[in-house]
């Protein structure tokens, strides 16, 4: 072990895999969470890595852009998606998972680990710059230190509002109206569908988009600045009388096996609905169902009424209503390198959702490569950015100052953006097959990250990288 201690902020994904990686380099870490001394709008436990939002990893096929990432991770045993793939539930193509069982994991691995100092305390200030720091707090970074980053980057820190979607009780569902099944039958039918004519959808979309909202706390509402990747659904609603129908609402690909042949066209064009609701289990026995992509702001009263318009959710219950709270997010093109540390400070790194990243997986990521750099700055060796032929590397590029123009053009204001293959170099050779592209992205990023892994290997005493988890 090398006495030298790295200090995580933040026991989120982000904070989560970077405090994993630091100890299994022989590394001590404190990781402090100011939960549940101090809560914020959306968490509702003291468990790290709390899936405030949806329980969705995003598509498990690596010819996804969601899908390599998660493969990239896998391949340096990540914590966040080893633990994933452990209590995984049924959700067709994608990866969801148990997101209690999946927290609480998180928790005693972390809580466990003999390098591992838990500080359950709210962090009011940034350590000093003799401290190798990682600064994984959040979106929901509490309003102290967000001030204290704030002066320390000369920036004001950005925001957008971000909100959840309503649990269920599975039991309170009527089954007589909805059919399990996945889009084209990809994989097991892992959804509850719920089929509406477009009588009940336009009625539904009339009382969504009237319906009462929430106040936004003390929030300015002037400058509210929705996430377009994760939009309340009834601002989707406002957007066109189809625009939910070509969204969360598609019925596209779905059809109850009663109906007939999903692949007789005449017949699926007579009888397809107008609009489907998506139930995704949230836990491996089915109890709990998330509304998919019901994110919302609307009040709770209004929630229970105009839900159990939907088919089959006539007398459904809620374990939780959708929530919106203000997600803080640095300007990181301005202030980070590729390998997450500060421009103006290499001991204090950044990493997660508060450098920009969008989606589960790809806070992982951040984490993940801020865990190695601050591994490799206690023992006094140089840091290390990922191939940008890989996704992670993609990402990380896209949060830097590898992107400090993009951030400079006023008409692209900088957003949180997901991993996408948008992001990535274009191939050598030109495919005009959107799948094959793919899939040769994928090849390139498995060999690319094979190479980089042998080199950094040899920059630990011990690989730390292969170490398994229980």
């Amino acid at each position: 072990m090398i006495d030298k201690e790295v200090i995580v902020i933040g026991a989120g994904l982000a904070g989560c895999e970077a405090a994993w990686q630091i100890a299994n380099s022989g590394i001590s870490v404190k990781l402090v969470e100011m939960r549940p001394i101090t809560s914020t709008p959306a968490h509702h436990t003291s468990e790290f890595g709390e899936l405030v939002c949806s329980n969705s990893f995003g598509s498990l096929s690596p010819d996804r852009a969601a899908g390599l990432l998660q493969e990239e991770l896998r391949m340096f045993n990540s914590l966040i998606l080893g633990t994933a793939d452990k209590f995984a539930v049924p959700a067709g193509g994608a990866l969801a998972v148990d997101r209690s069982k999946f927290s609480n994991s998180l928790t005693e691995s972390l809580s466990n680990h003999p390098l591992i100092e838990i500080k359950k305390i709210e962090q009011l200030d940034l350590p000093s710059k003799e401290n190798i720091t990682i600064l994984a707090s959040g979106p929901l970074t509490s309003d102290k230190l967000a001030s204290k980053i704030q002066r320390f980057t000369g920036i004001e820190t950005c925001h957008f509002f971000d909100a959840a979607s309503p649990i269920i009780y599975g039991k309170t569902i009527d089954y007589k109206k909805v059919f399990k099944a996945s889009r084209y039958d990809k994989g097991d039918p892992a959804y509850l569908n719920c089929p509406m004519d477009k009588n009940e959808y336009i009625n539904f979309r009339s009382e969504l988009i009237q319906g009462q909202q929430a106040n936004l706390k003390d929030f300015d509402k002037e400058s509210a600045n929705f996430f377009e990747a994760c939009l309340p659904i009834e601002e989707i609603a406002r957007r066109g009388i189809d625009t939910m129908r070509y969204g969360p609402l598609k019925s596209i690909g779905l059809w109850n096996p009663k109906w007939g042949d999903l692949f007789d066209r005449e017949n699926r064009l007579k009888n397809r609905p107008h609009a489907i609701v998506q139930l995704r289990m949230e836990d491996l026995e089915g109890k709990l169902l998330n509304m998919v992509g019901f994110q919302t702001n609307l009040k709770w009263s209004e929630q229970k009424r105009i839900f159990r318009m939907i088919p089959g959710l006539e007398n459904a219950e809620f374990v939780r209503f959708g929530v919106m709270h203000r997600n803080t997010f640095l300007e990181s093109p301005k202030l980070l390198l590729p390998t997450l540390q500060f421009i103006k400070r290499e001991t204090l790194l950044a990493a997660g959702q508060i450098t920009g990243t969008e989606g589960y997986a790809a806070a992982a990521a951040g984490g993940l490569l801020a865990g190695i750099n601050a591994s490799l700055l206690a023992r006094g060796k140089k840091t290390v950015t990922f191939p940008s032929e890989s996704m992670i590397g993609s990402l990380m590029n896209f949060i830097s100052n590898r992107n400090v123009i993009l951030s400079n053009q006023k008409k692209n204001k900088f957003q949180p953006m997901p991993a996408s293959f948008g992001l990535v170099p274009e191939l050598t050779r030109r495919i005009k097959d959107k799948r094959t592209r793919y899939i040769a992205y994928q090849e390139r990023s498995i060999e690319a990250l094979k190479g980089f892994k042998k080199i950094l290997d040899s920059c630990f005493e011990k690989d730390h990288l292969l170490i398994k988890i229980n």
